[in-house]
């Protein structure tokens, strides 16, 4: 894959000032979480903005309302679900002899749960401490990076 091994030369070409602190594979991680994760706050800001302009959404016939950092959360797990799938499986956890179904249960799982808590999380900002909606998503963020981390390396891809 073309597209792999481009990746894996830029990412190598500044492992050198990253060498002390981390190991490779620990630097492809941190490198390819970062991208995903910034892209997810840039897309949630984008989706709670214009996309869903900052209103809850009713839906009339379960009588249920959905607010509109929900659905924009949302849409970004879908879309950085995706990303970050293919990123760990086929740049970061290489040598993982695990079958690629069994990868893509675990990460769902290890996703699903990171993902519950900073919704959890953002609830609470928002609701509870009153935070901006995009601030609250990368506090958020920040908080279930190391709970990712974890799930990644010790369960979805080892």
């Amino acid at each position: 894959m073309k597209l792999v091994k481009l990746i894996h030369s830029s990412l190598d070409f500044f492992y050198p000032l990253f060498k002390r602190f981390f190991d490779r594979t620990t630097y492809y991680y941190a490198v390819c979480g970062v991208s995903n994760l910034v892209l997810s706050w840039f897309l949630f800001f984008i989706f709670y903005q214009f996309l869903f302009k900052k209103e809850n959404w009713s839906l009339p016939l379960v009588n249920f309302t959905l607010s509109s950092y929900t659905m924009a959360a949302f849409l970004c797990f879908i879309i950085s679900f995706s990303i970050g799938f293919t990123l760990l499986k086929y740049v970061v956890f290489t040598k993982s002899h695990l079958k690629g179904s069994t990868q893509l249960f675990r990460y769902a799982v290890s996703a699903l749960i990171t993902s519950f808590t900073s919704w959890i999380l953002l609830k609470i900002f928002i609701e509870t401490f009153n935070f901006f909606p995009t601030l609250a998503n990368i506090s958020a963020s920040c908080i279930v990076v190391v709970i990712s981390y974890l799930l990644q390396r010790k369960f979805s891809f080892r």
